[in-house]
């Protein structure tokens, strides 16, 4: 029989009905550790109280009008956004695979209304992870997300991550522009080398094309920077958000310059949802703290420590094959299967992501403490031991 939710997920027996901070707890009252943290959305963690607040003012307030009327709200946020990055101008959606979509038809009609309509086609990268939209999938080369969806939409054109020669090479007159994600979440927390982002830039810049970067992962703040972009010396012409901005609200947002939304006019993209004061009102609660020099400074740190703790952690185990990643956006590779690992990891009261490449993705909320480290690697060793004495036996 048919569950009543569309089984698309092998969920866990983790039932959590309330957070605090760093953790979480089911009915029972049973807590675990939370260094999944929503994958990479709760960035503040659990109730956090400025948060909290905010969306409850909001919907006191006012939780949704649509995008007929003028929003002071999306005014406020959007304003914010540009004047601390690259962005001239913001769409807000409800999820990253929206702003995906966004960042897609941005580019499309950027060289549509230029008079360049053949360069419809973008290059993307092996292993990439865009969401599970058809024009998402269409983006991967990834079989688990594409069987049985086929045939696609021959937008894209697949090559192997970090090869910058391999971009250079697939370079025609069908390509308008290069989406890439400075660190790949999915395909195994795989860190974009400086010299393929700044590589990629400058092959945009010679050739006329957008560069778009999804940071819907790995941005605001989860790599020590608000945007991992920064950490580069590059910017983007698009870049595509969500996941923490809303701090555990549903919100993503498409970022762009004047020059690349040159074809995004009225009648060209929208949500009836995207954008919402509730929405809003989260992200500016996120902003308020999360884009503060000293807070990042301080992500900066404990990213140091816990990389620190667990690259001395590792020798001691056989199932740890190395660490990899950048800020609090961290994977430590298994000689194992990972997401039988990180199901065993649920056992020792850890909350931890599976990633492709055998990689156990930690994404812990940004507000950690030193405690949180000690007793994440404290559990991960202890899940270690136990799991190396069935292969012993």
């Amino acid at each position: 029989m048919m569950p009543v939710l569309m089984p698309v997920y092998a969920r866990s027996s983790v039932a959590p009905v309330r957070g605090e901070g760093c953790y979480l707890y089911d009915a029972e009252g049973r807590s675990w550790l939370d260094f999944a943290a929503g994958i990479a959305v709760n960035c503040l963690g659990h109730g956090h109280p400025h948060l909290t607040r905010a969306i409850q003012r909001a919907a006191e307030t006012l939780i949704h009008v649509s995008n007929l009327y003028t929003s002071p709200q999306q005014e406020r946020v959007a304003r914010r956004l540009v004047d601390l990055t690259f962005a001239d101008t913001v769409f807000f959606t409800n999820s990253g695979a929206e702003a995906i979509e966004c960042a897609v038809k941005t580019c499309r009609r950027h060289h549509f209304v230029a008079g360049r309509p053949e360069r419809f086609r973008i290059l993307t990268f092996s292993q990439a992870f865009h969401g599970r939209t058809m024009t998402a999938i269409a983006a991967t080369d990834q079989a688990k997300l594409r069987d049985g969806f086929e045939p696609l939409p021959d937008w894209f054109r697949v090559l192997p991550f970090d090869d910058l020669e391999a971009a250079r090479a697939a370079i025609d007159g069908s390509i308008g522009g290069i989406l890439v994600e400075p660190v790949q979440g999915e395909g195994g927390i795989r860190p974009a080398s400086p010299a393929f982002l700044q590589g990629l830039r400058a092959l945009c810049d010679a050739h006329g094309l957008l560069l778009i970067l999804d940071e819907v992962q790995c941005g605001v703040g989860r790599t020590g920077t608000l945007f991992a972009y920064e950490q580069y010396g590059i910017a983007p012409d698009i870049m595509a958000i969500a996941k923490g901005i809303g701090g555990g609200v549903p919100l993503g947002a498409c970022l762009a310059t004047e020059h690349a939304a040159s074809g995004m006019v009225v009648g060209t993209h929208g949500s009836t949802y995207g954008g919402n004061p509730l929405a809003m009102a989260a992200a500016e609660a996120v902003l308020d703290i999360v884009a503060e020099p000293a807070f990042l400074a301080q992500v900066r740190a404990r990213a140091s420590r816990l990389r620190a703790e667990l690259e001395q952690m590792i020798p001691n185990h056989t199932i740890f094959e190395g660490v990899r990643g950048l800020g609090l956006m961290l994977g430590l590779k298994l000689r194992a299967d990972s997401r039988a690992f990180v199901q065993h990891l649920r056992d020792h009261g850890l909350l931890t992501v599976a990633a492709a490449d055998n990689v156990v993705r930690l994404l812990p909320p940004l507000i950690i403490e030193e405690a949180h480290i000690r007793e994440c690697v404290e559990k991960l060793s202890a899940a270690a031991a136990a799991w190396q004495v069935p292969e012993a036996a």
